[in-house]
């Protein structure tokens, strides 16, 4: 290798290095911590109002009233899905028993987040659509009976779905089972 090639290899390594080098600084002074005098604090509690706290079902407290569904569906020879939500929607838990249409599944959490949505039972806001049909627009809902919703102290605290019994009087029956559960 000529002298020539050796000054360029070694300045590119050189280059190369230094270009590593400055791109590890840059990494660490931007992970670095904040200045003194720069962080925002807020006062977050709730004796000033900033916080709220809600009551949610624990797992198991769910997973019982699912169960206690599909035992009550099972004893009426039915197969269906049942799904508990949290008071926000958000599915806690969902069970899809033995035998159940395959589109079971996304109707009980659709009915069970309608319920709590409204703080009533799905077979009752179905009476609602015929003075405001465009609530069935609303994404994630269906406007279907078979769908509860469970308080606590009056509010909201979850909502139990139910879907794949031939009617939804039916898919109701269930979720009111599961939600019967919870009182024992």
């Amino acid at each position: 290798m000529n002298s020539t090639k050796k000054k360029l290899l070694a300045t590119t390594a050189a280059l190369v290095a230094a270009g590593t080098a400055a791109t590890v600084g840059a990494v660490a002074a931007s992970a670095a911590a904040p200045e003194a005098g720069t962080k925002t604090t807020v006062k977050a509690d709730a004796a000033d109002g900033n916080l709220v706290q809600s009551a949610h079902l624990s797992v198991a407290a769910a997973t019982k009233a699912a169960q206690a569904g599909l035992e009550a569906a099972a004893k009426e020879g039915q197969k269906v899905s049942v799904a508990v939500v949290d008071r926000n929607g958000n599915t806690i838990v969902t069970l899809r028993g033995d035998g159940a249409g395959p589109q079971s599944y996304a109707s009980a959490e659709k009915k069970a987040f309608t319920a709590v949505s409204w703080n009533a039972p799905t077979s009752v806001l179905v009476g609602r659509l015929s003075q405001t049909p465009n609530l069935k627009d609303i994404p994630g809902t269906l406007f279907l009976p078979g769908g509860v919703p469970v308080q606590a102290k009056g509010a909201p605290v979850a909502g139990i779905g139910v879907a794949g019994a031939p009617s939804g009087d039916l898919d109701e029956k269930f979720a009111r089972a599961g939600a019967a559960a919870l009182g024992r």
